[in-house]
């Protein structure tokens, strides 16, 4: 379909973790030094410092019997290829040397504040509560959800990183490429 778009958008993605993979808990580290807000590696490297995107994150789309894994960016048509080679390559990167230290412990902090914080809403609550129901038979409390990330190491953030990079992947471009 030819349209007229002034950005492009483009997502790199593969098979994720299911709602109850152990590993659910090294994902959200994983997937928050990858692209989760504004200290993030690829909002760094893609937007800070090399200014090719307005929007640029990292999503895990966890259910019962499969789940979704993938990098996203808004840029000008003329960067789609660098930008995808750039999502790529920091993706590939840490699935290599895993994280530092301080990454680690940022991370671990902002999970923390955005979990207590949205706990504090009903409806937050509540989808958690149903989601554990539902997904997983299990129904933790916040702090224990909270003691699951924190013994999240950085080995483990490595080697999830490591088998999200060696899946088969897809990519999508919808605008100019």
């Amino acid at each position: 379909v030819a349209k007229p778009f002034s950005q492009t958008q483009v997502m790199v993605g593969c098979s994720g973790l299911t709602a109850t993979d152990p590993r659910r808990y090294a994902m959200m580290v994983f997937s928050s030094i990858l692209g989760g807000g504004m200290s993030s590696r690829l909002f760094q490297t893609i937007r800070e410092q090399r200014g090719l995107a307005y929007s640029t994150y990292c999503f895990s789309h966890p259910h019962s019997d499969v789940g979704s894994f993938g990098v996203y960016a808004a840029c000008a048509p003329t960067a789609s290829a660098e930008v995808t080679g750039l999502m790529e390559a920091e993706w590939e990167l840490l699935a290599a040397n895993g994280p530092t230290d301080d990454e680690m412990a940022r991370v671990k902090g902002q999970i923390r504040g955005s979990a207590l914080l949205a706990n504090e809403e009903a409806f937050a609550h509540m989808n958690r509560l149903g989601r554990g129901e539902i997904l997983m038979g299990e129904l933790p409390s916040i702090h224990e959800v909270l003691g699951r990330v924190d013994a999240v190491t950085a080995a483990d953030v490595r080697e999830l990183g490591a088998d999200l990079a060696a899946r088969a992947r897809s990519r999508v471009v919808v605008g100019p490429a």
